[in-house]
């Protein structure tokens, strides 16, 4: 019998392990891996997009991307200018809707009643703050507008802080999902760990 100290040490990766465990399961590892990443996207203070009754799917399909690529949840307040299918998702956000955090919302009064704790960040050419000014915080949800028509009234008032981006060079407005990618990159920016 060899001593304890020749005897063979088996040792498991964690990626091994798991591959081992969903084999003998016939579990489907990718997609438990998804929903796990996106319960604890859900349970730590992390950045949200709000984007507030899109008018057009593509740019609903660039921020679903830019969500994606960040992972950052997105909610979608409806209703929204096009219909919203799984079929339309993926026509417009490629297989990013796949990877995505998305939370559907059939109304402004339902996404009051469910979203996360945190203050709400509308993204406004209205706004007095300059983006590049203001301190962003763990938890927060940056809210896009209509790209007709931002937000009503009763919208903004409920939001707890209105930013723009500055445009030095002119122009009326960025798009809407160029504006929520250059927001969110500052937020994130800011809001990272210190061990980055």
């Amino acid at each position: 019998m060899p001593s304890r100290k020749n005897r063979p040490i088996l040792i498991l990766s964690p990626k091994l392990l798991w591959g081992s465990l969903a084999g003998l399961l016939h579990i489907n590892l990718p997609e438990v891996q998804r929903t796990i990443g996106r319960r604890l996207i859900r349970n730590a203070k992390v950045l949200r997009l709000a984007v507030y009754q899109p008018d057009i799917a593509p740019n609903l399909g660039a921020m679903i991307r830019i969500c994606a690529c960040f992972k950052v949840p997105l909610d979608i307040i409806e209703p929204c200018g096009f219909p919203l299918s799984v079929k339309a998702l993926r026509r417009s956000a490629m297989d990013y809707a796949d990877i995505a955090d998305l939370t559907r919302h059939d109304s402004w009064q339902t996404y009051l009643k469910t979203r996360e704790a945190g203050r709400l960040i509308l993204l406004t050419t209205g706004a007095a703050c300059d983006l590049w000014d203001f301190d962003f915080q763990a938890g927060d949800t940056l809210m896009m507008g209509r790209e007709s028509a931002g937000v009503p009234d009763d919208v903004a008032a409920t939001c707890d802080h209105h930013v723009r981006i500055a445009m030095p060079g002119g122009g009326r407005s960025l798009n809407v999902s160029v504006a929520a990618g250059i927001a969110l990159a500052e937020g994130l920016r800011q809001t990272r760990p210190a061990n980055g």
